[in-house]
């Protein structure tokens, strides 16, 4: 609805003489009623001085009407009709920044910063490939989220799309051979072999690009609560993570989900979120999720070794007894006790040292956006 403008307003002055002049009073007798400078009466009255609340309540009892709020709607009301309507590209503005986080694209130089709206605006629609602001960014992928609302597994809010876009733009520089589903099931033994220790991620790009699937980092948006997606340009799988949870048992986890998907090509027709603080029961997952996340478990440790561990160890988890079972599965420590501790058997407290940190392995060969990195691509929607 539009709001109303008035066809005249009048200064709150104009009153204060009306109601001098029905009681016969001067501008000097309001001053010594009220006990206020006559200067201030002569300023109020000529339109020079903004009615404070204390003013307003002094000329409420003054007129013996008790109602400072009829003082402060007048001098609001006047002051709002003779201010400067403000600039149509507020309410442009509030709208871009409403739908996208442009603050976070500036600040990752996603789009380049510009004080003039219309270059904004451009710069927006070229990272999102949408050709007007009224058009709602998607495309097919599969992500790897945390959502307070499992029902809603298609809703992706905006720093989600920004990061998956992101992600899209690094991945569309990146070089692989074409696709092949046997090579990449032919992928797997080998990124097993790796599991033994976390300097062996290097070598994960590499594999990955092997079978066809480009891999990239993207570092994760805070809000976003993202940690993988697996989408497809064309016929080109890809898989982007972004180390929010800098631990070996996370990168593996979901870096052997997201390649489920890339196999069962899920991403090429589902949009879905899933938990990752907390994998939830199986009925609130869809079946991609629940076959995701059961291979990445199976891949990590095979449920029937880890079971049998636990028959025979529980309740006496050892750093010993770990090292020794990681060692003969072939894995690193930190996978072993990330699954004792999704399985509750150990406290989150509990053998932390093993979770190692391995950001700064993986991002040495892979394609990354973050930690004060940012590529430049050629054609990239920001520059």
């Amino acid at each position: 609805m539009a709001a109303r403008v008035p066809a005249e307003t009048f200064s709150p002055g104009e009153f204060i003489r009306d109601e001098l002049d029905a009681r016969g009073w001067t501008q000097a007798d309001l001053a010594q009623i009220m006990g206020r400078p006559l200067r201030l009466v002569n300023e109020l009255i000529a339109g020079k001085k903004q009615i404070t609340p204390d003013t307003a309540r002094g000329l409420a009892m003054a007129f013996g009407d008790d109602d400072p709020l009829y003082w402060m709607n007048l001098d609001s009301a006047y002051r709002l009709a003779n201010s400067q309507p403000a600039d149509e590209t507020v309410s442009r503005r509030s709208r871009l920044y409403s739908k996208f986080p442009v603050r976070e694209l500036m600040k990752r130089s996603w789009i380049e910063p510009s004080d003039n709206l219309d270059v904004v605006e451009h710069r927006v629609c070229r990272f999102y490939r949408i050709k007007s602001l009224e058009e709602q960014p998607e495309f097919a992928h599969s992500a790897k989220a945390t959502q307070s609302d499992t029902a809603q597994y298609d809703a992706r809010n905006d720093l989600q799309w920004a990061w998956l876009y992101r992600a899209k733009e690094l991945a569309e520089a990146v070089h692989s051979v074409p696709y092949s589903e046997a090579n990449l099931r032919r992928a797997l033994p080998k990124l097993r072999a790796l599991l033994v220790a976390p300097e062996e991620l290097r070598q994960v790009p590499t594999i990955l690009a092997e079978a066809g699937v480009r891999f990239v980092i993207v570092e994760f948006l805070p809000g976003a609560k993202i940690d993988g997606a697996a989408f497809w340009l064309n016929e080109i799988p890809v898989i982007a993570l972004s180390i929010r949870f800098d631990r070996v048992n996370n990168f593996w986890f979901v870096l052997r989900h997201e390649i489920e998907h890339i196999l069962n090509r899920d991403g090429l027709v589902t949009i879905d979120v899933e938990l990752t603080e907390r994998v939830q029961g199986k009925g609130d997952l869809p079946p991609e999720e629940i076959r995701a996340n059961t291979a990445a478990a199976e891949f990590l440790i095979p449920k029937t070794e880890l079971d049998s561990f636990i028959v025979r160890v529980r309740p006496l988890y050892s750093e010993q007894r770990i090292l020794l079972f990681a060692k003969r599965i072939g894995v690193h420590p930190g996978i072993v006790v990330g699954q004792l501790q999704h399985r509750d058997e150990v406290p989150y407290t509990h053998f932390h040292k093993h979770l190692v940190k391995i950001r700064e392995i993986v991002t040495q060969t892979a394609l990354t956006d973050g930690w004060g990195t940012v590529p430049r691509i050629p054609g990239q929607a920001g520059v």
